[in-house]
């Protein structure tokens, strides 16, 4: 079999649909300040890959936290 046929995992792959996102849009999306993002990431509450000084968060672990965060209020 040669190295690109359909039946090897080096096409595309699910990670191919990922969506980052800095720490202004993330704080846009959970409307809080880039103070709370930047303290969330260093505690380690939402995951996130370094680029060089900057963080890049991948929107879907932000969904996941936003998901677990709810509670009744009532």
């Amino acid at each position: 079999m040669g190295a690109n046929t359909p039946t090897e995992s080096t096409g595309p792959s699910a990670d191919a649909e990922l969506k980052f996102r800095t720490v202004a849009e993330v704080a846009a999306m959970m409307r809080v300040s880039k103070m709370t993002v930047y303290r969330m990431l260093h505690n380690g509450e939402i995951p996130a890959l370094r680029v060089g000084r900057s963080f890049r968060v991948r929107e879907s672990d932000v969904d996941e936290y936003l998901r677990k965060s709810f509670y009744n209020a009532g």
